[in-house]
């Protein structure tokens, strides 16, 4: 059985935060905590309630077991097309049509 690390949590989390882009601040006012609050778990220096872990894992679209334990699949880099789509989710619906229009025109321009 795994053991929970807080050290090992925290640092998942800031490689997810950092990878879909969230800064300290929206990620902490997102899943209505303060900014230290964040951190201190972020280095392993704090725990977490159920809420919070729940908040965490529905803004960085990971599973409880990812977050606590990590995972086969999240040992393994984020490949682009889940960084685009984590930043899409970030978007407002018009934000989402206009980075379709520009991907769009991108990629008919490289091709």
């Amino acid at each position: 059985m795994s053991e929970y690390d807080k050290k090992a949590v925290g640092e998942r989390i800031r490689a997810r935060r950092k990878a879909l882009g969230i800064s300290q601040e929206d990620f902490a006012e997102r899943i209505g905590r303060v900014p230290k609050f964040c951190a201190d778990i972020e280095r392993g220096q704090a725990g977490m309630s159920i809420e919070t872990m729940l908040s965490i894992c529905s803004l960085l679209k990971l599973s409880p077991n990812q977050l606590l334990l990590g995972s086969s699949d999240q040992t393994k880099p984020y490949n682009e097309t889940e960084l685009i789509i984590a930043a899409l989710n970030q978007c407002t619906e018009k934000q989402r049509k206009d980075g379709y229009a520009l991907l769009k025109l991108f990629l008919a321009a490289i091709r």
